[in-house]
């Protein structure tokens, strides 16, 4: 299996407008999918009359959040109506502080899909052009330059999103043809003429958890593909380690039925080509880096489920502040740009995936150490003779999966609980939603990595078997020979020392890419 939206997400159109997303969908657009934007007039007048409503409300001289005062803790400050038009591009410009790495334009692009999909459900109060406008610059394949760092995620992604609000007037930087430039410069050449905010469209814009949202939808995607490439190489270190794949045996998951676990090991059965049931064993008990491999991954598999209720039912929602209700014509001030659910979701699963780096660490290090790799060599270097007393194998190469394990533990700690009381204590508990999900795909990145160089490892020590006699070639399965092949393509047998980054990147981008087949 490849990650859902691999084939073909350039040709693929993803509509907009009165229909919910799939996480799929917003991966598919990251990837380089057209957005269309719902066109017919009832939809566009449903869409304007939010817009009209605002407008009702100042010529009656109404006190509009955000509209007629200043934003936050500033919401006693009472904002003249000569001013009122100037209002949404000073929130977009005062929030022009953030710092950090930049999103990547996959990312980038992402975010505005989680933007347009909520102002697309039409309680935000902005218009139809605004929602235009967004559609355009994902199909012109024009990506606002955001720096990562700068939101608490309630509010909002208030300053991240701030730089979607000042690229839409005509502001700061995009990406262009693979290039930054100035938001200025690419629109004169393409002549667009930057949109005016009308009241309450800056706020629309950055009062909510695209941002958060993107990178969690990201991270599914990736996490999904994670649990069963894990499960391919669990595979390939019982094989290399002569395991015993009784350990999988569907008699024994059917005592304790978590599906997703029950999944996990399947998927190893499946590999290891375990059908028959043993009356004994004369193998009792690998060590639990393999015997409780599903029990692991299975953790990640089992939380799925609730992790895409969460993402898509907050892609799918209107979450900036206050609700425009134009068809009641009400104004609801509420809390639905706060992201407390995206930060359960981003804390849990850089939690699970975490672990499987972890479990995957202890796979290399069983196979590095010929004290418990049941006869093959030290570091799986397939040096002989002399030479052998100058190679040292993969002994590096795990140390890096060490560090990197390390990494990935280490940002496990819940982002969701160090809430800080900011903006004059009006934002006094926050949900540090963007900075969980920021977490969740570094650990993800850093487990990845480890994966990158099991599969190196295992494919080395599979081929030691088969060299050795232990290990009849012609007995893998189709799906174990697959993989192999897939590693083979890019990584020679490791004989003789020499610097393994190049093929470690290569393994990992085609990792990122779901490029290695993992499904049966």
């Amino acid at each position: 299996m490849t990650q859902t939206t691999q084939t073909s997400a350039s040709a693929t159109t993803v509509e907009f407008g009165q229909r919910s997303l799939t996480l799929e969908e917003v991966v598919a657009i990251a990837k380089g999918a057209k957005a269309h934007l719902q066109d017919s007039a009832d939809y566009q007048e449903y869409i304007q009359k939010g817009a009209r409503f605002i407008d009702s409300l100042l010529a009656e001289e109404g006190v509009v959040y955000g509209v007629t005062t200043g934003y936050g803790d500033s919401c006693t400050v009472t904002v003249g109506l000569d001013l009122v038009h100037e209002l949404p591009l000073h929130l977009s410009r005062f929030h022009g502080c953030g710092l950090g790495e930049i999103l990547s334009p996959m990312q980038a692009r992402a975010v505005m899909a989680c933007r347009l999909s909520s102002l697309a459900i039409g309680k935000s109060g902005v218009s139809y052009e605004l929602l235009q406008r967004i559609e355009t610059l994902l199909n012109l394949n024009i990506t606002p330059v955001i720096p990562e760092e700068g939101s608490v995620g309630a509010s909002g992604d208030l300053t991240p999103l701030s730089y979607l609000a000042a690229v839409l007037v005509g502001e700061r930087e995009v990406i262009y043809q693979g290039e930054r430039q100035n938001t200025a410069d690419v629109y004169t050449k393409l002549n667009i003429t930057p949109l005016k905010l009308r009241p309450k469209e800056g706020l629309a814009l950055m009062n909510g958890t695209a941002v958060m949202t993107a990178l969690a939808c990201l991270a599914y995607d990736r996490a999904q593909y994670l649990a069963r490439l894990a499960s391919r190489i669990t595979a390939m270190a019982s094989l290399t380690l002569k395991g015993n794949s009784n350990h999988f045996d569907d008699i024994l998951f059917a005592a304790k039925p978590h599906p997703g676990q029950n999944q996990i090991a399947a998927w190893i059965r499946e590999d290891l080509n375990h059908h028959e049931h043993p009356r004994n064993s004369d193998r009792l008990q690998d060590r639990y880096s393999i015997r409780c491999a599903p029990h692991i991954i299975g953790v990640l598999q089992d939380a799925l489920p609730f992790m895409r209720q969460f993402i898509e039912t907050e892609l799918n929602s209107a979450n900036d502040n206050p609700i425009v209700d134009a068809e009641g014509e009400h104004i609801l001030h509420g809390g639905h740009f706060y992201g407390g659910h995206i930060a359960f979701a981003m804390d849990s699963m850089k939690n699970t995936v975490a672990n499987i780096a972890d479990l995957i660490d202890r796979q290399m290090a069983l196979v590095m150490d010929p004290k418990f790799n049941n006869g093959l060599p030290a570091n799986l270097s397939a040096a002989t003779g002399s030479r052998r007393a100058i190679n040292h194998g993969f002994k590096a190469v795990q140390i890096g999966v060490s560090a990197w394990t390390a990494e990935a533990l280490k940002n496990t700690m819940p982002a969701s609980v160090f809430s800080r009381s900011t903006e004059c204590h009006n934002q006094d508990k926050v949900s540090m939603g963007t900075i969980a999900a920021r977490d969740c795909m570094r650990v993800l990145q850093l487990t990845e990595q480890v994966a990158a160089a099991a599969l190196l490892a295992m494919t080395q020590g599979i081929k030691l078997r088969i060299t050795q006699n232990e290990l009849c070639e012609a007995s893998l399965t189709p799906s174990v020979a697959k993989t192999l092949e897939q590693v083979n393509q890019d990584f020679e047998t490791l004989i003789e020392d020499r610097p393994l980054e190049s093929v470690l990147r290569q393994t990992l981008d085609k990792i990122q890419q779901g490029l290695w087949e993992v499904c049966h």
